[in-house]
């Protein structure tokens, strides 16, 4: 793999807003995410500066970390945003302690398959434990099995809660977890 795993600059906005929008034409990305393109899009430039500036390099609260390809181009992402004891996650539920919680998961179709998925977990969780998180959790949709694979091989493993997935198809979001060891 020759892909430099690392995370955001704060002025890798228009980058970062480039990514997050080809993710959300993903043929899953109705069960993936839980913004859409058509919201995504129509966001300002302030939106995407503030967003990239929250999650960039030396941010304690969140980190987003990129596979960047030899031509520059971004080949995929992963964000882990830090979760203390008493606030809401994404869903409006409780977090009972502090943890780190992995979001928009995407890497480009052409390097699904070539570690780039692996190394960003990997980095993902080096920045997590340093963080000094003992805990990672991520929520996959019950019918995005492709995802729910390559958790289960990276470490995590389901924990057995689940909450309603958004919308009112009755389909669940389930809980993975990994601890550090």
């Amino acid at each position: 793999m020759s892909h430099l795993i690392r995370s955001i600059r704060t002025g890798e906005w228009a980058e970062a807003k480039k990514l997050r929008l080809v993710a959300l034409q993903d043929p899953v990305a109705h069960l993936a995410f839980l913004e859409t393109y058509d919201d995504a899009v129509a966001r300002p430039d302030s939106y995407w500066q503030d967003r990239t500036a929250g999650a960039a390099e030396g941010v304690a609260e969140r980190q987003q970390i990129i596979a960047e390809g030899p031509d520059g181009e971004w080949a995929g992402s992963v964000t882990v945003l830090v979760e203390e004891a008493g606030s809401r996650d994404p869903f409006d539920v409780a977090v009972e302690r502090r943890q780190g919680h992995v979001v928009g998961v995407f890497v480009r179709p052409e390097h699904r398959g070539s570690g780039v998925t692996r190394a960003l977990f990997d980095a993902a969780l080096e920045w997590s434990w340093a963080a000094g998180l003992e805990r990672v959790r991520l929520f996959v949709h019950e019918k995005n099995g492709r995802a729910e694979a390559f958790y289960r091989k990276a470490g995590f493993m389901p924990s057995g809660v689940s909450v309603p997935a958004p919308g009112d198809s009755g389909d669940q979001e389930l809980e993975f977890v990994i601890e550090r060891t």
